[in-house]
């Protein structure tokens, strides 16, 4: 009988050589302080769990993105280095202790994300709602929230919404052809619907959605993706660039280069986004505030790169 061929061996592929302009600076003076303050109040973010590269830069800034609902996600994704596994129960003082952090840190606009509770009835959209009302009452701060797909529980979705974040982003990540590898348990369609449902339900609230590149999409495949985005209202857009966080991930397909991500990000602002930040460091939460800065009904569509 011959056997079926693995779709993917991360670790018998030689990993690539980072190209020049996706190096980066050593820690900045500052990261100290962030690092105390997550710390003492035991709490988690994306920057640390998913190996992100921009942490140095935005911990010596005294900023960081919290990531909610543990640190044990439900999904085995290809491309996150987030912990997979059994969950814990939600820690009913986290809303508090996360508005704490950010009243620390002096923030005035806050990215909330979260591992994947697909072992909660409601997804963790409580604890949404109690988060972001946590951090509004106690500090006045903006809140984007950065969710997962409540496997298309609608229900669930408008909990969130009615907890009125600033921004409502969900990251469609990859275009559908690689889903089954890369966003595994996801789908694109669940995806799209649940921009359209916050557009539905709240057509003032901004919606943003992001991408990773190098993971073997084509050209034509992405700007499929963006255009679908925009059909359903998706206000902004960043796309990035995907890094192999370890061995047993995913493996870069393609570094892009910046110039590429720059035409792409002008075919964004062609398709009517009003804010685009596309380049290789780009990510869904980085400099998100500077992002989302004067989005109102008379914007026009902006590029900002890395």
């Amino acid at each position: 009988m011959t056997s079926l061929p693995i779709i993917n061996q991360p670790s018998e592929r030689p990993k690539r050589r980072l190209p020049r302009w996706l190096k980066r600076p050593l820690p900045q003076p500052g990261m100290a302080y962030t690092d105390d303050v997550i710390s003492d109040l035991r709490l988690e973010t994306v920057c640390e769990s998913a190996k992100c590269p921009n942490r140095s830069e935005c911990w010596s800034q005294q900023t960081a993105t919290f990531m909610i609902g543990g640190n044990v996600c439900t999904r085995p994704c290809g491309f996150c280095s987030v912990q997979k596994g059994k969950t814990t129960s939600l820690e009913v003082d986290e809303p508090e202790r996360v508005a704490e952090a950010v009243e620390r840190l002096g923030l005035k606009y806050v990215v909330l994300t979260s591992v994947t509770r697909d072992d909660l009835a409601d997804g963790g959209a409580d604890h949404w709602y109690d988060t972001v009302l946590a951090v509004r009452n106690r500090t006045g701060a903006e809140v984007e929230v950065l969710t997962p797909d409540f496997m298309g529980n609608r229900v669930a979705v408008s909990r969130v919404i009615e907890a009125r974040p600033d921004v409502f982003n969900h990251n469609t990540e990859t275009v559908p052809r690689l889903y089954h590898r890369v966003r595994r348990n996801a789908e694109y369609q669940r995806t799209l619907d649940l921009l359209k449902q916050v557009k539905d339900e709240a057509p003032d609230m901004p919606t943003k959605s992001g991408l990773m590149l190098g993971l073997g999409e084509t050209r034509d495949e992405l700007m499929d993706v963006c255009a679908d985005l925009r059909t359903v209202g998706c206000d902004m857009i960043t796309l990035g660039q995907y890094l192999q966080p370890t061995g047993g991930h995913l493996p870069v397909e393609r570094y892009v280069p910046p110039e590429e991500f720059d035409e792409i990000g002008d075919l964004c602002c062609k398709l009517g986004f009003r804010r685009v930040a596309s380049g290789p460091f780009v990510r869904s939460s980085y400099h998100a505030g500077e992002m989302t800065g004067h989005l109102d009904s008379g914007s026009q569509p902006a590029g900002m790169g890395s």
